[in-house]
């Protein structure tokens, strides 16, 4: 054997495909002459599959072991098929024989999952073999194949909604509403709720006095599944007259016991939607009823909890009174998440009344002393809140208020002066805390606190002694506050202005020219409308600056009654957690894929701009080569004239874009990056290498990628090392 085969024999061996390796067992075990090899080989690519490793390749060998008696290889099998049906839809048309045989299989089981594989290999050529076992397998004997069959319809609806209408799949579903069988009749309903979701205008489900009755009588024997689906399906039903409701919510209310929350929730929002239609009596005793069940779902797992708390908030909005007596439930306990006691302590400040106030301020006295932040923030948020929703115990609010104040805490400091301000804004009453608020001017770092302090200060500078002393400390740094500080400011020296001239006069004129001078828009326009408003009748801007404001009724976040009223008809859905319409995150047709792949190129097209002006400030940037003074580079030779004017008008056009850069020389560790370098580079002798490139054409004329842009090719000059290059390639 010759040196040039010997070569060629250990170039091959080194790019052929190992023998031996996991898809290569696999692959002999699959085409095994023993059913135990077949099957065990059959579950570990399901195994590597469910692992997210590529098992695609096995496709054609998977394929021939789906002819088999054994259900339980089927099933792996048919798992396989539905998992890569997108990948090899050519070769899924295969198993279409098999597919028709196991739908008139005498095995049930065998039946449904065939129908049910076809209905989940989501490929187009698959629609015209669906026809005929779909239509058997809506008619089977077998409930469990029925509402299967149920299932499948939706999905060939979503392939193909014309071939669905004009074959009568819709009008066979909905005789399924009717069937015996109630896990058939709550497949059926889920089907046909989810078609007509997707397309309205053809109205294929429309509850009727005849098909509630069907409803109502499926509900107390169906999977839990089933029973969201038809408790969907029955809020959504508008009663015709008391007496339907009466009986709609009379079949419902057991449903409030079940062990399932969603089951729960979506009870209650089918009562919900029944309620308003009754009478007074039986308003308020369904009402009661529904405390229980929405107390036993606060004592869940913290995620559980979190949605029944998201959703208790929707409904306390719409009914405060249901948990009037609950208050104790929502108690944070010390292991709760940060996001549970959040949600608690909005629905503590809802459900506080005169009854329990005092249990709820001790309460949130013990949380004001927590070492979470914004835990404590919010607790002494919550805190003014009962004081401006409850009259009657704003003193006790304020007294706890203040004694918080002389715990020296920071951020305690700052929230209770946050607080203080609103409650000032409705009580006139107490002005004995204004000094104590004053005294800890100094404290006073976020901006938020210091605009309430200066707007306190403002408010009730004739009864606060060194109100001028106390505004001239915050006008000597206006330029170093914040917008919201500055705009404050400059509302309460006028406040004190018009209050006490004496003490206002020597201020105002330099903060109206400090703020009409400001780069900020609204602290500019603010301080221009005080300036010609002072100025043009003094009596005037007294009526208008001290004008007698309306009270705070509330500082509880409510939604609007539009989203509200939205928000109830969508209890137990991400709706209502988001406190958002679906619209808003779930966009439009198939689940909302249109607006979302729509949503998707829109950005896409925004980083495409934005990366076009980074690449138009920074052009050199786009071969990833830092060009930068600060960063080291490496000098190449001389660029090669031959080589530049063979390099075509490509290398002139890349040119073009990009200016002549100088590139420092650098020393110390340039002989590593040279050594680098020079691997790229030819064997025959070049420049010195501190010549500097002139521009990114010479340094593309130095780089050995192609015999063409070699410069011993353009020079005429053999080279061994190009010969043994021609030698390597012509083995192949």
């Amino acid at each position: 054997m010759s040196m040039s085969q010997q070569i060629e024999r250990r170039i091959r061996k080194a790019f052929q495909t190992p023998k031996k390796g996991e898809t290569f067992e696999l692959r002999n075990g699959l085409v095994s002459q023993y059913a135990r090899e077949r099957k065990d080989a059959i579950q570990r690519t399901i195994q590597a599959m469910t692992v997210g490793k590529d098992v695609s390749a096995l496709f054609p060998d998977i394929l021939k072991n789906i002819a088999t008696p054994d259900i339980e290889q089927k099933k792996l099998v048919y798992l396989y098929l539905m998992n890569y049906a997108k990948s090899h839809p050519e070769l899924c048309i295969l198993a279409v024989n098999t597919f028709v045989q196991d739908a008139s299989d005498p095995n049930p089981l065998v039946r449904a999952l065939a129908i049910r594989t076809m209905g989940c290999i989501r490929v187009d050529k698959m629609v015209d073999y669906m026809e005929i076992p779909l239509r058997l397998t809506l008619k089977d004997e077998n409930p469990y194949v029925r509402k299967t069959a149920a299932i499948c319809v939706t999905k060939l609806f979503d392939l193909n909604p014309q071939l669905c209408i004009e074959e009568g799949f819709l009008e066979s579903l909905q005789t399924l509403i009717e069937d015996s069988n109630p896990m058939v009749v709550a497949n059926a309903v889920s089907a046909l709720a989810e078609i007509q979701d997707r397309a309205p205008e053809i109205k294929c489900f429309v509850v009727d006095p005849h098909i509630l009755s069907k409803l109502l009588v499926a509900l107390n024997e169906c999977t839990e599944w089933g029973r969201i689906a038809i408790l969907t399906s029955l809020s959504d039903y508008k009663a015709s007259d008391i007496k339907d409701a009466e009986h709609i919510c009379e079949r419902v209310v057991p449903q409030l016991q079940h062990a399932n929350p969603s089951v729960v929730l979506a009870a209650i929002k089918a009562v919900i939607a029944h309620v308003e239609i009754q009478n007074s009596e039986a308003k308020a005793n369904l009402l009661r009823k529904l405390g229980p069940p929405l107390v036993t779902l606060v004592s869940s797992a913290p995620e559980v909890q979190y949605v029944a708390l998201r959703n208790i908030r929707i409904i306390l909005q719409k009914y405060p009174q249901i948990l009037n007596r609950e208050l104790r439930v929502f108690f944070c306990k010390y292991n709760d998440p940060p996001y549970l006691k959040m949600e608690k302590l909005e629905i503590m400040v809802r459900i506080a009344n005169e009854k329990n106030i005092d249990q709820l301020l001790s309460e949130l006295k013990e949380y004001s002393m927590e070492v979470d932040l914004d835990f404590v923030r919010r607790a002494i948020r919550a805190i003014g809140q009962c004081a401006i929703k409850i009259e009657s115990a704003v003193e006790k609010c304020v007294n706890v208020l203040m004694d918080l104040i002389y715990n020296k805490v920071n951020y305690v400091l700052q929230e209770v002066v946050i607080v203080m301000k609103d409650v000032l804004r409705k009580y006139k009453t107490f002005e004995s805390c204004l000094p104590v608020l004053c005294q800890n001017i100094d404290e006073l770092d976020e901006s938020e606190a210091r605009a309430a302090l200066v707007w306190i200060v403002g408010e009730y500078a004739d009864k606060i002694d060194n109100s001028g002393e106390i505004l001239q400390g915050f006008v000597s740094i206006f330029n170093e506050e914040a917008t919201q500080v500055q705009l404050q400011l400059i509302t309460a020296v006028v406040k004190l202005y018009i209050k006490k001239p004496e003490a206002g006069q020597n201020m105002i004129q330099g903060v109206l020219q400090t703020g009409t001078k400001s780069d900020n828009a609204d602290v500019r326009d603010r301080g221009y409308i005080y300036w010609r408003l002072l100025s043009s009748d003094t009596v005037i801007a007294k009526d208008i600056v001290l004008a007698e404001k309306p009270p705070i009724v509330s500082t509880i976040e409510d939604l609007p009654k539009s989203l509200l009223n939205e928000l109830i008809g969508e209890l137990s859905t991400l709706a209502s957690v988001y406190h958002r319409p679906a619209a808003t995150f779930m966009g439009h047709g198939k689940f909302g894929a249109d607006a979302v792949q729509k949503r998707a190129i829109e950005e896409q097209k925004q980083l495409a701009n934005e990366d076009e002006v980074g690449a138009g400030v920074n052009a050199e940037n786009l071969l990833d080569v830092d060009f930068s003074v600060d960063s080291p580079t490496v000098d190449s030779p001389a660029s090669n004239p031959v080589t530049a004017s063979k390099g075509g008008s490509a290398l002139d056009e890349l040119n073009d874009l990009f200016a002549p850069v100088q590139i420092p020389k650098i020393t110390g560790n340039a002989s590593s990056n040279q050594d680098i370098m020079n691997m790229f580079k030819n064997t025959a002798p070049t420049s010195s290498v501190s010549h500097n490139l002139s521009s990114t054409k010479d340094a593309f004329a130095e780089l050995n990628f192609d015999n063409s842009f070699s410069s011993h090719a353009n020079s005429g000059v053999p080279s061994k090392s190009s010969k043994t290059n021609e030698d390597l390639l012509g083995l192949f």
